[in-house]
């Protein structure tokens, strides 16, 4: 399965977009760095997202050949599949691709 993570308008990631994209990058197995480099948080932030999700079970930690991998549990799939169904539900029409294709801004489509 392939989940979309939605982009969102503003430059700033909510919590719950953050969470959806660390749970992308784990969907198959993962180490911390990889997560921290693909997901842009500091080391710091990517802790704390950690421990939280652990907790919550949206993740599971293994050791592989000494190293810490980080999986999406089962209940992880869960929330990025409801996370990227709320995305889409949200999306205004200009945003939803038609066909494949982006539709661009009215405005744009008017002849001065």
């Amino acid at each position: 399965m392939n989940y979309y993570v939605a982009e969102t308008s503003s430059k700033r990631r909510d919590k719950l977009c953050i969470l959806a994209e660390i749970l992308e990058i784990a969907k198959e197995g993962t180490l911390k760095t990889q997560i921290m480099y693909k997901a842009n948080l500091s080391f710091a932030q990517l802790n704390e997202y950690l421990k939280f999700m652990t907790k919550i079970k949206l993740i599971e930690k293994f050791v592989k050949n000494g190293k810490d991998v980080y999986f999406a549990t089962g209940k992880g799939l869960d929330f990025l599949t409801r996370q990227c169904e709320l995305n889409e539900m949200l999306k205004t029409d200009e945003e939803k691709p038609r066909n494949g294709v982006k539709v661009p801004p009215a405005n744009l489509l008017r002849k001065s």
